[in-house]
């Protein structure tokens, strides 16, 4: 005689499982507009920096991020001067330039303060990702004038003009900054890093973070990471786990009906923390709770995985170990003593 046949949970635990997932796995960027935009581009630097670029009246100021303010202006034959400030403790602080919005291939100017009190600003290639791909004293960054740092009280002043072939206009821009002093010129990893669209246009303070277009491919692959983990960890696998929790009065069905589901499930999980690891290779965001949870649901998934391709008979004296086993790294499954099922299994 069949089970009788549990209650079915409702529609509402399956949004619940997706809802977890998408919120794990979808990076939402809050832009919110800085309240201290007037009193930072208020300070006085006048007696801090040489003339030529302490001249405030010519400049235009903007709260970029963090505490980071950018002050720019463009001369008639497109020399850009800026002067970048942020609090500053140790370590550097760095701005580049980027034509896809990514830091491989962009070239940045770096300043910091030694370890005998030395203000130091190089310019820096960024041929990768890594500390030894970082090059001093290159780049391509036209650089006139002197470039020069200041440290004033708790905030660190960079200073520099930069010659283009044509009036800048909107353009992506990186900000980092590192805790770490520079040692010999060589470059630590930074502690944080963001990259933004700022626009430099005449008589324009506007700046926004937005999606450049050659950065559509990063956009994609950051939607296809959140849709086959949503699919994958958040549809599937708890759908076949309720299949084999309430349906087992419909044998065999159910048994072919929920390893078909874990399988394909399993599959759209993997293709998730691929996406993921190549999105992480391009882009080396610190989600080190997000990276632990991905790989701690794709262990428990490959458990489960090789619990079919290790499943000894049902008359087996380790059958036990394997229940115990699959029950614990999966879901709640008891067998039926039937002997219709036991045949079917």
């Amino acid at each position: 005689m069949a089970e009788p046949n549990p209650k079915v949970p409702s529609l509402s635990f399956l949004c619940l499982c997706t809802a977890l997932i998408i919120l794990l796995e979808t990076e939402v960027l809050f832009v919110v507009a800085d309240d201290n935009t007037g009193l930072v581009c208020n300070e006085d630097f006048t007696s801090v920096l040489p003339a030529f670029y302490s001249d405030s009246s010519r400049f235009t100021c903007r709260s970029v991020w963090n505490n980071f303010a950018l002050r720019f202006f463009q001369s008639e034959d497109h020399v850009l001067t800026i002067v970048l400030s942020a609090q500053y403790t140790s370590g550097w602080v760095g701005m580049g330039f980027s034509k896809t919005g990514l830091m491989v291939n962009s070239s940045a100017m770096v300043g910091w303060i030694n370890r005998e009190g030395r203000a130091r600003i190089k310019q820096y290639y960024l041929r990768g990702t890594k500390p030894s791909q970082v090059k001093r004293d290159e780049g391509e960054l036209n650089v006139t004038n002197s470039p020069i740092v200041v440290l004033y009280g708790a905030t660190i002043y960079l200073a520099f003009q930069l010659k283009f072939s044509d009036r800048l206009h909107r353009q992506n821009i990186l900000l980092a900054f590192g805790n770490k002093t520079p040692l010999h010129g060589r470059l630590s990893e930074h502690d944080d890093k963001t990259s933004i669209t700022f626009d430099f246009s005449a008589g324009s303070a506007s700046a926004s973070v937005s999606a450049s277009p050659s950065a559509a491919y990063i956009d994609d692959l950051k939607r296809n990471h959140g849709i086959l983990a949503t699919i994958g960890w958040g549809v599937l696998l708890p759908t076949g786990g309720i299949i084999a929790r309430y349906y087992k009065h419909r044998d065999p069905l159910w048994y072919y009906l929920h390893i078909s589901i874990q399988f394909v499930g399993f599959i759209f999980g993997l293709a998730a923390v691929v996406a993921g690891t190549v999105l992480y290779g391009k882009l080396h965001a610190n989600v080190s709770t997000h990276r632990g949870i991905g790989i701690f649901v794709l262990t428990l998934a490959i458990l489960q995985v090789m619990a079919f391709f290790i499943r000894p008979n049902k008359d087996s004296k380790i059958r036990k170990y394997w229940n115990w086993y699959h029950h614990w790294l999966g879901s709640d499954i008891k067998e039926k003593s039937s002997s219709h099922t036991s045949s079917s299994l």
